[in-house]
């Protein structure tokens, strides 16, 4: 298996922190010019980071469903929970990570000098292995990438403002949740961790402005992103995850359902109307221009899926969970959805939507 990615990458380094976790051998390549604008789109249709590139010659990409893909040909130790319930919630989590998180990630790598630079000239490095000088290449990187990821995703100066008060939020709350255990769920990680590795390990952990309000106001999750980096399932095994809904976990659910479901009800809504953009009011501050996203939409189709799969009695446990603590309402708020992503459910194995056209 090679992995196809970068070292400062958000979801390579989700991937990666499975990978390690599982024990799964690979090999890491920095996705290169010719690699970025040629290989993979042949094979994918579009270039992600990661993209992977399996023994046999098959390239799949996105890390929610090669996770999922993997799981089922190494089950053992498993990170998504037994429990209907806790799969659910966990499941939720790694897409309120993925999907949510991304925005202030983004922003704070990319707003600021200190932070731009650094990322700036390790993907000048890594990606674009161009004929020209460094500083030309770390300025073409820093430009696009402020300018689709930033910009160009409704960061201004008043909602950056909201960004932040984001990451700080999710500080002060997994702070209080990892003073009490080592994972999310117990003690060994599922794949609600892993999908906080995402914004967590690869930004807010290495990213200059983020890493020290991280080491100064949450030293607990700064801790778990070490210990996530370094767990082997091997070591762990089967230890114990918590019985029924993990304490400290109800105030992460409320930011889900002030936050994360009502921006994917948002896209829907915008995508259904046939809009590239739209404007994104949550927690009474506005988003303006943000890129409609075809595979947001599949993201909720998702969710809504992984809970018409639950027995009965989960279920309604999940549902009047969901409702206490906003998360049902805008779950269900679109009716119909049709993201036209991956109609034959061929995923990790199906063409890429973008989630931006650049």
């Amino acid at each position: 298996m090679i992995v196809y990615g970068s070292k400062i990458s958000y979801f390579t380094g989700k991937l990666e922190s499975y990978l390690r976790y599982k024990e799964i051998p690979y090999e890491f390549r920095a996705l290169g010019l010719r690699h970025y604008a040629w290989v993979v789109p042949r094979a994918l249709g579009a270039t992600q980071l990661p993209s992977v590139k399996l023994g046999d010659g098959r390239w799949m990409s996105d890390t929610t469903p090669m996770i999922a893909w993997l799981e089922r040909a190494q089950p053992e130790p498993a990170v998504f929970p037994a429990d209907p319930v806790q799969r659910f919630l966990a499941l939720l989590i790694e897409d309120y990570a993925d999907e949510w998180l991304w925005r202030p990630a983004m922003h704070y790598r990319w707003s600021y000098r200190a932070d731009r630079g650094l990322a700036g000239t390790r993907l000048a490095e890594e990606l674009v292995r161009a004929p020209m000088p460094l500083a030309l290449r770390r300025a073409y990187v820093s430009h696009r990438q402020t300018r689709l990821f930033v910009s160009g995703d409704g960061i201004d100066r008043r909602s950056r403002l909201h960004a932040e008060a984001v990451v700080v939020g999710l500080l002060d709350r997994l702070q209080a949740l990892f003073e009490e255990r080592p994972f999310l769920f117990g003690e060994r990680p599922t794949i609600a961790d892993l999908g906080l590795m995402g914004p967590l390990w690869r930004h807010f952990a290495h990213d200059p402005t983020p890493a020290r309000l991280m080491q100064e106001r949450a030293p607990a999750v700064f801790e778990w992103v070490a210990r996530m980096w370094n767990a082997r399932g091997g070591r762990i095994g089967q230890r114990p995850l918590v019985q029924g809904i993990p304490a400290g976990l109800t105030p992460l659910l409320e930011e889900i359902g002030a936050t994360h479901l009502p921006a994917l009800a948002a896209n829907a809504l915008a995508h259904g109307a046939g809009l590239r953009a739209h404007e994104l009011a949550v927690q009474g501050f506005t988003y303006p221009g943000v890129p409609t996203s075809p595979y947001r939409v599949w993201c909720l189709e998702q969710l809504r899926a992984r809970f018409g799969e639950l027995p009965p009695q989960e279920a309604a446990r999940v549902r009047v969970l969901l409702e206490e603590h906003g998360c049902w309402e805008p779950m269900w708020r679109v009716r119909s959805l049709a993201s036209g992503h991956d109609p034959r459910g061929e995923a990790p194995f199906c063409r890429v939507t973008r989630m931006v056209r650049d």
